[in-house]
């Protein structure tokens, strides 16, 4: 029998959370960073090894797998789970995200948005209708509604429009994934708000879609330029009406400040290209802030990135040595530091569900925080 999805909020200290997703492929510990694997794969990193650092749960993308391989290929060799080598909780983004970001290569409409394939110019249509199929056909754990994210800043009127054609496209998208027997795959479908940074529409959509049977709730068009502090008020105003005993996912954030502070802004769930990103081009994070080990001043520097860090990556490597690999464009350094960066965020987010387990969580914030301002002090 398929394991159904489940939410369990297991602790809270002030608006902080401690919760555990259960899936049909294991248990996912909140709150939790999610690792981007956009073309089924961890850049740079085996499956095995992002599993090690202590992910749960990777991210994959509708819109890119639809490009290449193709979801019905992935589907007919089994699966995205067994194609990636990943037998753990997968969660699937819409495209919605690339109604945005490849704005020149789309047209939107009401109904759903064509767009001109950035591979080869090919045309692909996706609706609310047809990104829940494709989901449905990679397979994966938890699956998003189609929506369109709206840049900001934005007019009231353009943020508006983006929210309700959002809401329409929820309605659409649930219809289909019931229809398609999601629920009894154990698999989920969160809603995803909309509304900019005006917190009236904001509201207006959290309540329209707790109306609808999502199993859990993402906070979209956040982290697309907007300052940090309107990304948090946004955020607080947001947790604050959306249902206690359903999960909180922040799409595409962010920095490990982003986590600390979104954490206790009530969210459960995270992802972002930043880690790995940043370990392809040459920067770590530690404990005490991000190094950037293109620099000079770490050719001859015999110290490890973190003696005291979360894995033999920050422990045994020489920063002089990774500061060669980067230099010298070698594979190994951006594999290095994509590692050390994943296990940094993972081991954060276990700091912090410790911390609201123990009652403790805005010390350990303090704490945390007081590391980055430190600065780093490891002199050879």
């Amino acid at each position: 029998m398929t394991e159904r999805f489940d939410f369990s909020l297991l602790a809270t200290d002030g608006r902080a959370r401690r919760g555990r997703l259960k899936t049909a492929h294991g248990l996912v510990e909140t709150p939790a960073f999610m690792p981007v694997g956009t073309q089924a794969t961890v850049k740079t990193m085996l499956p095995e090894h992002v599993r090690e650092t202590g992910a749960d749960v990777v991210l994959g993308n509708v819109y890119h797998l639809m490009l290449r391989p193709g979801a019905g290929r992935v589907a007919r060799l089994g699966g995205l789970h067994r194609f990636m080598n990943w037998p753990h909780t997968i969660l699937t983004d819409s495209g919605g995200f690339q109604v945005m970001s490849l704005a020149a290569l789309r047209k939107l409409d009401a109904d759903g948005v064509t767009f001109k394939s950035h591979i080869d110019g090919s045309m692909h249509r996706l609706t609310p209708e047809r990104s829940v199929e494709i989901q449905g056909l990679l397979g994966s754990d938890i699956q998003m509604q189609l929506d369109e994210c709206v840049r900001l800043p934005a007019t009231r009127e353009e943020i508006e429009r983006g929210m309700r054609l959002s809401l329409d496209w929820a309605a659409r998208s649930r219809e289909e994934f019931e229809r398609l027997g999601g629920p009894g795959k154990g698999q989920a479908l969160f809603g995803i708000v909309q509304g900019g940074d005006d917190h009236g529409l904001r509201e207006q959509s959290a309540a329209g879609l707790s109306a609808l049977p999502f199993e859990g709730y993402s906070i979209g068009g956040l982290a697309v330029g907007e300052p940090q502090e309107i990304m948090f008020a946004v955020t607080e105003a947001t947790t604050a009406v959306l249902p206690v005993d359903k999960p909180r996912y922040l799409m595409g954030v962010g920095t490990p400040d982003d986590l600390v502070g979104s954490v206790a802004r009530g969210v459960d769930m995270f992802d972002c290209v930043m880690p790995t990103r940043a370990g392809r081009h040459g920067v770590a994070y530690t404990r005490h802030g991000k190094l950037n080990l293109k620099n000079a001043r770490h050719a001859e520097d015999a110290a490890p990135l973190d003696p005291e860090g979360p894995t033999e990556i920050s422990r045994l490597y020489s920063r002089a040595y990774l500061h060669h690999l980067i230099r010298a464009g070698e594979m190994l350094g951006a594999m290095l530091l994509t590692w050390n960066n994943i296990a940094y965020y993972q081991d954060l987010m276990r700091r912090l569900r410790s911390a609201i387990e123990d009652g403790r969580f805005e010390d350990e914030a303090a704490q945390i925080r007081e590391g980055w301002a430190r600065g780093d002090q490891t002199r050879t």
